[in-house]
Formats: structure tokens, sequence, C-alpha cells
């Protein structure tokens, strides 16, 4: 059994770092792959080899080049990233983005927080449900 892959697409340096930060002191046992901008993140999925299917998308929405919702509906709309669990994570709390999110495909949608203890949290909690809890496809 392979050990599960993280895609991380942020574009925003702090957010990175924390979010890093944040999966490896909650011990998600997961490699953590980080690409910075929406025409990166479909670069990685379909241009490269089939062992780039990640375990667990966290996807911000305000991206460079293509936006986060573009890239959701390329991972649903792709045999191979499909069923891929896609985690919103974004600074956003604007209802057409929640709306969209859900229409598209997304399993969950986490808006980012300023408190940095209930980042921390929140980041592991993800991590964990979707990498030890669930059981995905």
């Amino acid at each position: 059994m392979s050990i599960a892959t993280i895609l991380l697409i942020e574009d925003n340096e702090t957010d990175e770092k924390l979010t890093l930060r944040a999966l490896a002191a909650g011990n998600v046992p997961a490699k953590v792959e980080v690409v910075r901008d929406g025409k990166e993140a479909i670069d990685y999925l379909f241009n490269g080899a089939k062992e780039n299917v990640p375990s667990l998308i966290l996807l911000d929405i305000k991206l460079p080049k293509v936006n986060g919702l573009e890239v959701l509906e390329a991972i649903r709309k792709n045999e191979a990233t499909e069923a891929v669990p896609v985690v919103m994570l974004t600074s956003s709390d604007n209802i057409y983005d929640i709306a969209a999110s859900y229409r598209l495909g997304a399993n969950s949608y986490v808006r980012k927080t300023q408190d940095y203890d209930k980042f921390m949290e929140h980041i592991r909690l993800i991590g964990l449900y979707w990498i030890v809890i669930n059981n995905s496809p």
C-alpha cells in the first residue's frame, strides 16, 4: 500500500506554510504536494503520470491563471480524478462560490479562519478525516 498524497493548491505562501505545519503537527499520514496556481494544478493532475492522482485535494478558489472552480470542474470531468475528495479551502464566504463549489462536485467547503489555533485545528481535522477515517474509492 502506498502512502497517501494530499495535493495542496494554494497561491498564498503564508496559508501554504500554515497548512503544511498543521498537517505535520496533526500527524496526518500523507505526503503533501504543493502547486501554486490553477494551471500548475491542471498540469500536475492531467499532464503527468497516473501516479499523480492524489488521495485528497485541498483547493483554493481564488487562484492565478485558472481559478479553483475551473480546476474543480476539470477534476470532476476526468475519469482518473472524478472520485478524488476535494475540499475547497478558501477565504471566500461568497454564496455564489459556496453554491458553485458544491454544484461542481466539491466534497466540502471550509472557510479559512484568521484565528491561528482554529486554522491549525481545522486543517488537522480535515487531514485526519479524509486520509485516516474516510474510505475513498
